[in-house]
């Protein structure tokens, strides 16, 4: 197909992973962007319902999305021309039995740096006063939660990412791979294109490409998440209220333009796909709110699925490959890749690069070692348990 257009780093998968790493490289770097969709952020990115919340994941997601926290309220000039955030809060909430669980939380969240609130029941009946006294025991409140706009923050970056001058093509289906003298060649039907590192931020189709490099899958589970928006009670203003999750995450609502979204927070285990909503998981979720909510559901305004994709360990996957020269892993986003955004991209450019981790990064904890797929290479088979 004759010579290849050359870049420092191509990157795989067009969602939030690959546009904001693509963002970051290509402030003094040559990145081209393949996406196998003809759009980019079909699947996940552009079903997120996403919350920015500092208590919410691992610890590693927590120090990621605490790094994230300036840039999402002071993005760079240009990046975008609406808010990042919308102060939301984000209320966590447990029955009697789970009082032990929202205790553990706590004292986890702080213990990783991270600030959150007890509340008392009149607080929290006070914040949503639609809740049921007799289901609620105990409640917790993270202030600096927040809703975030996931297409301008998407956009941002893959504007961003242009203006810097970064190559983005759609539509690639799955191409052809090689490699020869330490560089990368991938066949396009527009034509080759060539990088000494591949950056696979392919989400639930992340093993999938790693084996196109020759690399072994590391065991990503995609899994299928549902949402539903409601109409709220008649007469009542929820726009104030803040996001609800249970403390055992089996299911949260929040408000939504003027909806009630619920969601059964469920995991269900799917191969990558355009994945669709199941009729039992949208009534498992109004189910489960009802019981905490009073709340009658008369019919259901709009249903849709993503996809969730979490290393076996559920930690986060930046790093290059141990075994496959010039392949860098940026998967493993689970539900938390808008909140972590700005400093996931950082941290994959840094590690990309071979520079120490951002100052602001390694100070919220984060170790490389922690996040790299090379922990999957020694652990293997007992991770592979964790995934079944």
């Amino acid at each position: 197909m004759g010579p290849a257009m050359e870049y420092d780093y191509i990157v795989f998968g067009g969602g939030m992973a690959g546009a904001s790493v693509a963002y970051e490289l290509s402030a003094d770097a040559r990145v081209c962007l393949i996406e196998r969709e003809a759009s980019v952020g079909y699947h996940a990115t552009g079903r997120s319902a996403a919350l920015f919340a500092p208590s919410y994941g691992g610890r590693e997601v927590r120090g990621l999305t605490r790094a994230s926290h300036d840039f999402f309220m002071a993005p760079p000039e240009g990046f975008t021309h609406a808010p990042l955030l919308t102060r939301r809060s984000a209320m966590y909430i447990a029955r009697e039995n789970q009082g032990g669980a929202l205790d553990v939380m706590v004292a986890e969240i702080r213990r990783s740096g991270g600030v959150i609130d007890r509340l008392t029941m009149a607080d929290a009946l006070q914040a949503v006063p639609l809740l049921r006294a007799d289901y609620v025991a105990g409640a917790a409140i993270d202030h600096d939660a927040h809703d975030i706009d996931v297409d301008a923050l998407h956009q941002g970056f893959l504007r961003g990412a242009r203006a810097r001058g970064a190559q983005i093509m759609t539509g690639a289906g799955d191409p052809t791979v090689s490699r020869r003298d330490a560089v990368w060649r991938v066949d396009l039907a527009t034509g080759p294109v060539s990088a000494p590192v591949a950056i696979n931020a392919a989400g639930a189709w992340g093993d999938r490409v790693a084996t196109a490099f020759g690399a072994q899958p590391i065991g990503l589970t995609p899994l299928r998440r549902t949402a539903v928006l409601v109409d709220p009670p008649f007469g009542v203003d929820i726009m104030g209220w803040p996001a609800v999750i249970d403390v055992d995450e089996t299911f949260y609502f929040k408000p939504d333009a003027g909806k009630l979204l619920i969601s059964p927070a469920d995991e269900t285990l799917v191969e990558p796909c355009d994945v669709q909503p199941e009729e039992l998981d949208i009534a498992i979720g109004v189910d489960r709110v009802q019981a905490a909510l009073r709340l009658d559901v008369e019919r259901v305004n709009h249903s849709w699925a993503g996809l969730r994709t979490f290393a076996p360990d559920r930690a986060p996957v930046i790093g290059f490959d141990p075994e496959i020269d010039g392949l860098f892993w940026s998967v493993g986003q689970g539900g938390y890749g808008i909140q972590t955004a700005p400093a996931w991209a950082r941290t994959a450019a840094a590690l990309a690069q071979g520079r120490p981790l951002p100052a602001d990064i390694a100070a919220e904890g984060l170790d490389p070692a922690h996040v790299s797929p090379s922990r999957f290479r020694a652990e293997q088979p007992s991770l592979q348990r964790l995934a079944q």
